[in-house]
């Protein structure tokens, strides 16, 4: 089977390549499943109960394509969530306990992407 992982990611379109070709490289993914919502890690923290259909695609990544690592990207000059670094950081941490609890099974790590599109991992669970 073909190895994918799944990235909940800004729907912002700079941010795609540098987290699909960060993912290839160093963690071997052949896909990405990706999830998007305008300011992803806001989205997780401001939705106390995340939608079904939310849900749904994490269990169809999990599921059908054998993803058992989840990522949730933050990122500089967010338009969806527009706070500083600090917070965004913040609430990358607090998403991956989020997600981590929804999905105990898979390994939920949080990256951050700055201005120059470098992908740094800043949590791990």
């Amino acid at each position: 089977m073909a190895k994918f992982v799944t990235c909940l990611n800004c729907m912002d379109g700079r941010v795609q390549l540098p987290a699909i070709n960060w993912l290839m490289k160093e963690y071997s993914a052949e896909y990405v499943d990706m999830i998007t919502e305008a300011g992803m890690d806001g989205y997780l923290v401001k939705n106390v109960n995340l939608p079904d259909g939310f849900i749904y695609k994490l269990n169809i990544s999990a599921e059908k394509h054998g993803s058992n690592h989840i990522f949730i990207v933050g990122h500089y000059d967010c338009g969806g969530h527009p706070v500083d670094e600090k917070t965004h950081r913040e609430h990358v941490h607090i998403s991956v306990d989020k997600i981590k609890s929804i999905m105990p099974d898979s390994k939920v790590i949080g990256l951050w992407i700055d201005d120059k599109w470098a992908v740094e991992k800043i949590v791990e669970k």
